[in-house]
């Protein structure tokens, strides 16, 4: 019997043990050989100056083009604001980094590798230093889902499914945003200059809240219903740390930041956009300069949206909650960069390992069921029933041609902080259980990153007796063993083992007190 448990809130992770803001200082140069994928540190990289250099483009999609996300079409109709590839490069000696955010749903793991490819034939950089990784917004482009040729292996009913009754990713769009992102990458590390780093973290808890509750009648229900009678309790944490690394140049001025927050991207405020992300990105800009570049790394966000099901007020919706909670994670951000210490030497070192993982697959009878159900319309049988019959007959398809999934887990080391990857949608009491289990003082959960395997809940949610949930239903993008998680946890965490810690930094200690105070104030009252 799997037990069904999560986090205690109150032992969420030792960055709580000390001060909101952690400081954090770092430094980078950037040059490296493409040669092998290895792993530990070059050897000059702690002594070293450093180096960093940040970069934006535009992937905006096209009107017209697929909106990404849920299980059937839909399509971009107005525009609001621009999606980017946002890329910050770093180097310290001859070890080199590039991480890169971008405003999109999911990246696959064959698209990555052509990027990374195209990267490395004008720079040295091997797969395992460069972390690629998406927002999840779904107001993005078409760049997930089913992918092109995925299901040319069956028969044409199930390609009609496929192709034409599910969100797609768009050719165009991939070859597009492939070479932007390789152009901006370029721009980065050719704009290398010698910086001073810091990082550190700070705490938004108004504006992120666990989608999943445990029911009166013993399950667990994702989005029950704002102020429903039935629910009992929620049914696993938040993770409220907003993770900052900030570069200033030579002339005091931020270049560039990442910041590292937990919660999906489906405010949603209208037409084409980055989400919430843009809104946090304009507050920072506000505060430290609009040339300064915002690379945002999704956190472990997979039962973690902006929806409060037990606020007593009418809930925020668009534009309004967009900003709501951008600006916040924006603001706290802000407030981080603003206050923490700046160093200008520290480690980098990159690794990466892979996990071989089954699918789940339906059962025959659900098989049979389900094909029996797509040949009916929608309005016959019902949207859901029909989109998630769809879902098993293809993922019944896709999972007897590739029954497995080579999960990759990926770890950057920048100093004091390290950055750990998985291609997930990742329950945010995993995220939790890595960075409880860090001997980092900063751990960045990045997931969403260098491929997508759907979502990864914990064990518990797994449970016959008190689990369940729209994160465990098995479809043809969201179908991993049910270890999983457990899986992604443990090779995480063996992989931050290997690695050392940089200093923390401090600030300067104060002068030693001059004898005299300020002769303006050392004075008695004077009452006439």
């Amino acid at each position: 019997m799997i037990k069904n448990t999560f986090v205690d809130l109150s032992s969420r992770r030792k960055f709580l043990k000390q001060s909101s803001i952690i400081s954090v200082g770092l430094g980078f140069p950037l040059g490296s050989l493409y040669a092998k994928e290895k792993e530990g540190k070059t050897k000059d990289s702690a002594e070293s100056p450093i180096m960093a250099a940040f970069a934006d483009g535009d992937i905006s999609p096209e009107l017209g083009m697929e909106k990404p996300g849920n299980y059937g079409k839909a399509y971009h109709k107005v525009f609001h604001d621009p999606c980017k590839v946002r890329v910050a490069a770093f180097q310290t000696g001859n070890k080199k980094v590039l991480v890169i955010g971008l405003d999109a749903l999911a990246v696959y793991q064959p698209w990555v590798d052509e990027v990374k490819e195209g990267i490395a034939k004008t720079h040295a950089l091997a797969k395992d230093e460069i972390m690629i990784s998406a927002s999840h917004s779904h107001s993005s482009g078409p760049t997930a889902m089913v992918m092109p040729g995925q299901y040319d292996h069956a028969p044409n009913f199930i390609q009609d499914l496929a192709y034409k009754k599910s969100s797609c990713a768009d050719p165009k769009y991939l070859e597009s945003t492939k070479r932007i992102t390789i152009d901006t990458a370029t721009k980065a590390l050719e704009r290398l200059e010698n910086v001073q780093i810091g990082a550190g973290s700070g705490k938004e808890e108004k504006v992120a809240f666990n989608r999943r509750f445990f029911m009166k009648n013993g399950m667990t229900y994702t989005h029950p219903g704002q102020l429903n009678p039935e629910i009992s309790k929620v049914a696993g944490p938040i993770d409220p740390e907003v993770g900052v690394i900030g570069a200033w140049n030579n002339n005091g001025k931020c270049t560039g930041c990442i910041v590292n927050f937990a919660c999906h991207s489906t405010t949603n405020p209208g037409g084409i956009s980055a989400n919430w992300v843009y809104y946090m990105e304009q507050t920072i800009k506000g505060a430290m300069g609009q040339d300064c570049v915002v690379v945002f790394l999704q956190g472990a966000s997979g039962d973690v949206t902006q929806v409060d099901n037990r606020n007593p007020y009418k809930q925020r919706s668009g534009e309004e909650w967009a900003r709501f909670v951008g600006a916040n994670v924006g603001a706290e951000a802000v407030k981080t960069l603003l206050a923490i210490p700046r160093g200008s030497s520290f480690p980098i070192v990159t690794s990466r390992d892979f996990i071989e993982i089954s699918r789940r697959m339906p059962s025959p009878e659900k098989v049979k069921k389900s094909l029996s159900l797509v040949q009916q319309s929608p309005d016959e049988v019902g949207k859901t029933e029909w989109v998630f019959a769809k879902e098993t007959v293809m993922l019944d398809s896709y999972g007897r041609e590739k029954p497995t999934h080579k999960v990759e887990i990926q770890a950057i080391q920048l100093g004091p902080v390290v950055l750990i990857s998985n291609p997930a949608e990742f329950f945010c009491e995993l995220g939790l259980r890595i960075k409880n289990g860090s001997q980092f003082p900063i751990t960045f959960p990045v997931s969403m990153a260098n491929d997508c395997v759907g979502y990864v809940p914990t064990l518990e949610a797994f449970s016959e007796n008190t689990g369940g949930g729209y994160e465990t239903r098995l479809t043809s993008y969201s179908n991993l063993d049910i270890t999983a998680g457990n899986q992604i946890v443990d090779k995480s965490l063996k992989l931050i083992t290997t690695l050392t810690p940089g200093p923390l930094p401090t600030f300067p200690e104060a002068p030693t007190f001059g004898g005299d105070p300020w002769t303006y104030g050392n004075v008695p009252p004077e009452i006439r």
